[in-house]
C-alpha cells in the first residue's frame, strides 16, 4: 500500500503545484517504521543458504593452509570456499571510479596484506551454523613483518600522480617573507569509519540463467557493471536491486559480501546471503584515512592574505591507492597572491581507505578553517571579518568564474541568528561555575557535481505517472524528492506520482555520493517529463500498457560550461569546557548554507543537522587506533569507537539562504556532504575561545585538554 504524503508546512513554492520547496514526509516512511521495508538481509528466497567470513589476523604474510575437513562435517555446513577451490575471477578491468581495489579478487591467491583480509566463507543452511563452522576453521599463516605506523615523517611517502594532488599559483615562499602575519602550524585526524546502521548485505542467485543480487548499495548499476566485468558475464545477464538502504556513506559500492555471495550462489546453484557484522566493517569497507597537515598562512598587516599553503598527508594500502585530498579544500575558498596545495600518501601494510563523507573537505575543513581562525587572533580581526575580506571575485587557484557564492551571507545570516556581534573576541574570559564558555565559527564549502543519467516516465491510462530510475536512497529521502521534482514538473499532485528506484534493469544512473544523486537524478527525470508532455500536448488516449519516454541527460552534462561549482555555509558553535575534567560539551550549533534550491526542506534539514553531528562527533569522539603489534584495530565496535549519542547532541539548527543553481534545471547543488564540513573547526575555535589553548589534533579528548597549558590553572 502507498503511503500518500502529506504536507507539514504551507511553504511557498516557485512550482506550479506547490511541490519542490513545500516539507513532505517519507513516501516510504510508514513502511519503514512499521517494518513492512525490506532491507537487503531481510527479503526471503525460498532455500536461503548463508555465508559468514573468515578474516585473517596477521597483517602480512601468507596462508599456509585452511584446514577445512572437520568443518566440513558441522552441521549444517553446504561448502568452505577459500583461494584453493574458489571460482576465478578477472579484476583486469577499469570501472568508473578507475581499477578496483585488488581485494574485489578475493580467494584468488594466498597472500595477506592486512589484517581483516578474506581468507574463507563458510557456507551453510543457517547463519547460526555457518558463523559455528567459521569460527571453529583453524587457518594458519607464514607472517612477515608488518607496518601499520602512520607518520608525515614515513620514509614511503610519496605524491601521487595527478594536476589534482598538487596545484600552486605564485611563489609562496616569497610571499610567506613579505607577510606580516604568518601562521605555521600543523593539524591531526585520526582513522574515521562510516558504521552505518545496516550493515552490509547481499543475496546472490541463478534465476534462468541471469544473474540477480539483492544488495545495499550506493548504485545498483555501477555495482551490476563490475559484477559483469569481475565475473565475465554479458552485463545485460546481471541485475542488482537495492530498494531500502539504511546508511552509506561513501561505504557501500562493490565490497567482498556481493563477490562472494555470487562465488556461493555459482558452486551451490542456490541463493546464498553474506552479512557482514559490525566488526568485519571496520577492515572490509572502507575508512577515513588519518591525516597530518600542514597548513601556512601570510598576511599583510590589515589580514589580506598573501599566501596559503596546504600539505596533507593520508595513508592508503600497499594494494591499491587512495588518496584523502584533505589540502584541496582550501583551493576555492580564499583570494591570495600565492597558493600552493599538496596531498602526500604513505603506503603501510592496511585496508585501503575510501570516500567518506564530505571526503578530504572534512578534515581539510578542519586544519585551514582553524587556521584561519588563528590568524583572525592574529590580526586583531573578527573570524568573519577576516573571511569576508578575502572573498575571491573568481575562483582563487583556477581562475574560473564562480557559478553562484553566497559565502559571506551564510555568515551574515549566520551572526545575526547566533547573537555573534555580543560575542567578546578574548579567550578564556566567560565562566559558569566550573565552566569556561566559548563560542566559534567556520566556513565550509563542497562542489556541486552532476553525472549524466537516465530515467522513464511512463504516463499510465489511469492518470498515474511511473518513474523509473536507477537511483539509490540511502536515507536521505530520495526518493520523495524525485516525487517532488516529477511532480512540479508534470504539473500534478504529488500522489499521482510513483517513483521505482534502486533497480540497475532500469539503466544507468548517477551513484548516491559526491553530493551529486538527487542534482543527477532530478535533471534527468525533469528531462524525460519534457519530453512526454510534448507527445501527451499531441492528444489523443494513453493506451493500456501507457507512454513511455526515455531520457539520457549525457549531452546537457558533458555541454556544462567550466566554472567553480560550489556550496557553501557557516558553521557556528558555542562550547562549554569542565576545567576539572576536560569534559567539553557543545551546547548549541546553527549552520546556515548556500546549497541550490531545497527540493523538501524537511528531509534536507534532517541532512545538513545529521552532517553537523557527525562533525561534533569528529571534534570530540571518534577515533580508531591501531595496535601496532598486530596490526589490528583496538576495539574494532561501538563499544570501543566512540561517537556522539544523544546526550551529546546539543540544540542544532541549520536553515539555508536563497541560492538556486541557473545551470540546474531544477535549481539543485547539492547537501549530502556539507553539513560536516567545518563543524569540526567551529568547535574547535570554540574550545580556544573558551580555553585560550589550541586544540590541532583531534579528537579533543577530556586528557588532552587537561594536558595543554592553562587550563589546570584557569
Amino acid at each position: 500500500m502507498r503511503t500518500p504524503m502529506t504536507p507539514t508546512t504551507t511553504t511557498t513554492s516557485t512550482g506550479v503545484t506547490g511541490a519542490v520547496g513545500a516539507s513532505y514526509t517519507r513516501v516510504e516512511g510508514r513502511d519503514k517504521v512499521t517494518g513492512s521495508a525490506r532491507y537487503a538481509a531481510e527479503v526471503p528466497f525460498a532455500e536461503l543458504a548463508h555465508g559468514w567470513l573468515v578474516l585473517s589476523t596477521i597483517a602480512r604474510g601468507r596462508i599456509s593452509s585452511v584446514e577445512s575437513d572437520a568443518v566440513r562435517e558441522m552441521p549444517g555446513v553446504l561448502s568452505v570456499l577459500h583461494h584453493g577451490n574458489a571460482p576465478r575471477v578477472d579484476g583486469d578491468y577499469v570501472s568508473m571510479l578507475g581499477p578496483p581495489d585488488p581485494i574485489v579478487e578475493v580467494f584468488q591467491h594466498d597472500r595477506v596484506p592486512f589484517v581483516g583480509w578474506p581468507v574463507a566463507l563458510v557456507v551453510a543452511e543457517t547463519s547460526e551454523q555457518a558463523r559455528e563452522a567459521a569460527e571453529a576453521l583453524v587457518v594458519k599463516y607464514e607472517a612477515e613483518p608488518h607496518d601499520v605506523a602512520f607518520s608525515a615523517a614515513h620514509p614511503d611517502t610519496y605524491t601521487p600522480d595527478g594536476d589534482n594532488h598538487q596545484m600552486e599559483k605564485g611563489d609562496l615562499e616569497a610571499e610567506l617573507a613579505a607577510s606580516a602575519h604568518v601562521v605555521d602550524e600543523e593539524y591531526t585526524t585520526p582513522e574515521e569509519h562510516h558504521s552505518p546502521m545496516e550493515p552490509h548485505a547481499a543475496m546472490a542467485r541463478w534465476d534462468a540463467g541471469r544473474l540477480e543480487v539483492v544488495d545495499s548499495n550506493q548504485g545498483s548499476t555501477w555495482v551490476a557493471d563490475e559484477l559483469a566485468k569481475l565475473f565475465s558475464l554479458d552485463p545485460a545477464s546481471v541485475r542488482v536491486r537495492s530498494e531500502h538502504i539504511g546508511g552509506a556513506f561513501g561505504s557501500k559500492g562493490l565490497r567482498v559480501h556481493q563477490i562472494l555471495a555470487v562465488m556461493a550462489a555459482t558452486v551451490l546453484d542456490r541463493p546464498v546471503r553474506v552479512v557482514l557484522t559490525r566488526r568485519q566493517l571496520f577492515s572490509l569497507t572502507g575508512y577515513r584515512s588519518p591525516t597530518a597537515q600542514r597548513v601556512r598562512l601570510g598576511a599583510d598587516a590589515d589580514g589580506r592574505l598573501r599566501a596559503v599553503g596546504h600539505q596533507a598527508h593520508s595513508l592508503t594500502s600497499k594494494v591499491h591507492e587512495f588518496v584523502e585530498g584533505s589540502a584541496g579544500f582550501g583551493r576555492p575558498m580564499y583570494a591570495a597572491d600565492a597558493h600552493r596545495s599538496v596531498n602526500r600518501v604513505v603506503r603501510l601494510d592496511v585496508p585501503t581507505p575510501t570516500f567518506m563523507r564530505a571526503p578530504g573537505e572534512a578534515p581539510g575543513s578542519f586544519a585551514l578553517e582553524s587556521a584561519i581562525d588563528e590568524l583572525a587572533e592574529r590580526t586583531g580581526l573578527d573570524p568573519i571579518a577576516l573571511r569576508a575580506r578575502n572573498e575571491p571575485d573568481v575562483g582563487p587557484v583556477s581562475g574560473l568564474p564562480f557559478g553562484s557564492r553566497n559565502l559571506v551571507s551564510c555568515f551574515e545570516e549566520g551572526a545575526r541568528r547566533f547573537g555573534w556581534a555580543d560575542r567578546d573576541p578574548r579567550p578564556g574570559l566567560r565562566r559558569e561555575g566550573r565552566w569556561l564558555i566559548g563560542t566559534g565559527t567556520a566556513a565550509a564549502t563542497f562542489p556541486v557535481i552532476a553525472m549524466p543519467s537516465t530515467a522513464a516516465v511512463t504516463a499510465e491510462a489511469d492518470g498515474t505517472f511511473t518513474v523509473r530510475i536507477t537511483a539509490s536512497d540511502v536515507g536521505t529521502g530520495a526518493r520523495t524528492a524525485l516525487t517532488l521534482i516529477a511532480a512540479e514538473a508534470l504539473e500534478v499532485a504529488q500522489d499521482r506520482v510513483h517513483v521505482r528506484i534502486g533497480d540497475s534493469d532500469f539503466g544507468p544512473a548517477a551513484i548516491s555520493g559526491g553530493s551529486m544523486g538527487t542534482r543527477s537524478w532530478g535533471w534527468a527525470v525533469t528531462a524525460a517529463v519534457r519530453e512526454l508532455r510534448e507527445q501527451l500536448a499531441l492528444g489523443g488516449d494513453i493506451p493500456p500498457q501507457g507512454i513511455t519516454v526515455r531520457s539520457d541527460t549525457s549531452e546537457y552534462v558533458f555541454a556544462l560550461a567550466q566554472k567553480e561549482r560550489h556550496s557553501y555555509g557557516a558553521q557556528f558553535a558555542e562550547v562549554a569546557v569542565d576545567v576539572t575534567t576536560g569534559e567539553v560539551r557543545v551546547r548549541r550549533m546553527l549552520g546556515i548554507f548556500a546549497a541550490g534550491r531545497i527540493v523538501n526542506p524537511l528531509t534536507a534539514r534532517s541532512q545538513l543537522v545529521g552532517g553537523m553531528i557527525w562533525g561534533l562527533s569528529m571534534a570530540l569522539h571518534e577515533e580508531a587506533v591501531r595496535d601496532q603489534a598486530t596490526g589490528g584495530h583496538v576495539g574494532a565496535d561501538f563499544a570501543g569507537y566512540h561517537f556522539a549519542a544523544n546526550a551529546d547532541v546539543p540544540d542544532i539548527e541549520a536553515d539555508w539562504v536563497d541560492d538556486p543553481d541557473a545551470d540546474d534545471p531544477v535549481g539543485i547543488k547539492g547537501i549530502g556532504e556539507i553539513g560536516i564540513v567545518g563543524a569540526a573547526a567551529a568547535i574547535a575555535n570554540a574550545v580556544w575561545h573558551a580555553t585560550g589553548v589550541r586544540h590541532r589534533a583531534l579528537p579533543i579528548r577530556p586528557d588532552r585538554v587537561l594536558d595543554a597549558a592553562g587550563v589546570r590553572d584557569a
